[in-house]
């Protein structure tokens, strides 16, 4: 693997000269330290042509020649206009859906391999020409024999040693810095690296996507806010999917949008209720929202429907972060700074020893300019920019588990930008979010919670009863411990006491799990009832 990842760094290094890249990092305001470390690259020194490209231009072939991890960060890049020229981002935007193709007989010659049928005898119609191709696979259009428009996704070939060189030494960039720097061990580098690793794999494994898409469409069948395409299992196989072709408007693709009188601004508030509802309702939600995977129906134009496409990135999350998140948007909305800071702490996200105080006036410094103003009015990068200070000041770390979360929501933030720039995307959540809370606690929610927990009880208590049985019994060669004794039976049941006192402490309390509380009331009753 080293000999693999010093191969990659030369590539890397060749790809940086061939297109300039040193060119726009020193020509950003550097220290003048930075500035002299210019002179001491061997190649600055040697006469280099005149290149007839723009900055974009460059940027863009230098990503697609590195491989699909910088694709991948390039497309990331180019949802965020507030952050980059216009002409870098109108680039980097082609890496959504015009990545230069692999060879359409490579193509053809896996989808045969994989089906273990030749194309002429699955398909009624097979388009050499691809239809799109991205940083992972490509796609064709086809027809299955039984009449259906479909779409074939295959993977490009030879992607995996390309992807464990890349990986090679985004863990030896993240192992250096973990080592030289305080504030990149707080933000566990190699923890967010491998994350990146299982999910750019888990990309190459097509019917992983398709199971993804079903379950989305599942969640939304018969919703206006998103359509899935229909995957079609019979011809699917880990290189090769197929699926519904759909016809849609791109998302950014603005002119069309307005020619046929999209509500754009109907559009972006439904964006915004689409990645609410998968990520409280569902806890099942698409990650890779960028514009190429995103269309918009041309048949109800005052009543837009999205379209999601490339479900090989899902991101889900655990009871605990649902809530946790909730009540920290929720308090961000109605500003009760202290109410975010006691929840930082009450989760773990800072230490415990943080003064509250002084956490809620950081906080209150940091977010009270985005509320009451449109998103085009909102510095998000000078907010994300405070926002690292303030964490670096109070040591909280980065949540692995949120990772895909908050690029989602960078995706999100951009398309928003686009589509309807004067949208609030507070005002449009909070709504959402008040009512995702009053139902969760509703009665008719908490007897389902109730009914699902009362079901656990008798499996349950025969394990307490079992545990507290082998604690109970000495072994043969130890004297009988004290609690044995007749006259220490009251104090058994005083613990029992005790145990049923701390579950139903426990049952009261709103954030508590409900398994310390029903393993207290199981021990309880088992001391207190016992003979």
């Amino acid at each position: 693997m080293k000999l693999l990842a010093v191969r990659r760094l030369l590539r890397i290094q060749s790809v940086v000269i061939r297109y300039r890249l040193d060119d726009l990092v020193f020509d950003l305001p550097l220290p003048w330290w930075l500035r002299a470390l210019s002179y001491l690259l061997p190649w600055r020194w040697l006469p280099r042509k005149r290149l007839e490209l723009s900055r974009g231009a460059r940027l863009r072939l230098a990503l697609e020649g590195l491989g699909p991890i910088f694709i991948k960060f390039g497309q990331l890049l180019s949802t965020r206009r507030d952050l980059l020229p216009p002409d870098i981002a109108d680039e980097l935007a082609r890496l959504q859906d015009q990545v230069p193709p692999f060879d359409p007989a490579q193509a053809v010659a896996r989808i045969e391999e994989q089906l273990g049928a030749r194309v002429s005898e699955v398909f009624a119609r097979f388009d050499v020409a691809p239809l799109a191709s991205a940083s992972v696979a490509q796609v064709h259009a086809a027809q299955l024999k039984s009449g259906e428009e479909v779409v074939v996704k295959v993977i490009r070939p030879n992607l995996r040693p390309i992807i464990r060189q890349d990986l090679a030494w985004l863990f030896i960039l993240a192992r250096v810095a973990e080592r030289l720097s305080s504030d990149a061990r707080r933000l566990r580098p190699v923890e967010v690296v491998s994350d990146y690793e299982k999910t750019i794999y888990d990309e190459l494994d097509l019917l992983r996507e398709a199971a993804n898409a079903s379950q989305l469409r599942r969640n939304f069948e018969g919703s206006p806010l998103l359509y899935v395409p229909q995957v079609y299992w019979d011809w699917c196989r880990p290189k090769v999917l197929v699926m519904e072709r759909i016809y849609g408007v791109p998302v950014t693709d603005l002119a069309t949008l307005a020619d046929q009188r999209t509500d754009l601004k109907l559009l972006a508030e439904r964006g915004v209720e689409i990645f609410f509802t998968q990520v409280f309702r569902d806890s099942f939600f698409h990650a890779d929202m960028h514009p190429g995977n995103i269309f918009v129906s041309n048949r109800q134009p005052w009543n837009p429907q999205y379209i999601a496409i490339d479900c090989g990135i899902i991101g889900s999350l655990t009871p605990e972060d649902q809530d946790y998140l909730a009540r920290n948007l929720i308090a961000f909305f109605k500003r009760d700074y202290r109410r975010v800071a006691q929840l930082h702490i009450d989760s773990g996200w800072v230490p415990a020893e943080t003064r509250v105080n002084d956490f809620e006036a950081a906080i209150r410094t940091v977010c009270e300019p985005i509320f009451e103003k449109p998103l085009k009015d909102i510095s998000f990068g000078q907010l994300l920019l405070r926002l690292f200070q303030t964490a670096r000041r109070f040591n909280m770390e980065v949540q692995p588990q949120l990772v895909l979360l908050q690029k989602t929501l960078l995706n999100i933030e951009g398309l928003g930008r686009q589509l309807y720039p004067d949208l609030d995307l507070w005002s449009t959540a909070q709504p959402y979010l008040e009512r995702w809370m009053r139902e969760r606690i509703s009665p008719r929610s908490l007897l389902h919670n109730l009914q699902s927990q009362v079901e656990q009880v008798p499996h349950l208590a025969n394990m307490t009863r079992d545990l507290l049985e082998r604690m109970s019994q000495p072994h043969a060669a130890d004297p009988p411990p004290p609690w044995h004794k007749p006259r220490d039976g009251l104090a058994l049941r005083l613990i029992g006491a005790a145990l049923l006192v701390g579950a139903a402490t426990l049952g009261l309390e709103q954030h508590a799990a409900a398994w310390p509380a029903w393993l207290m009331l199981a021990g309880g009753l088992y001391l207190v009832l016992r003979r």
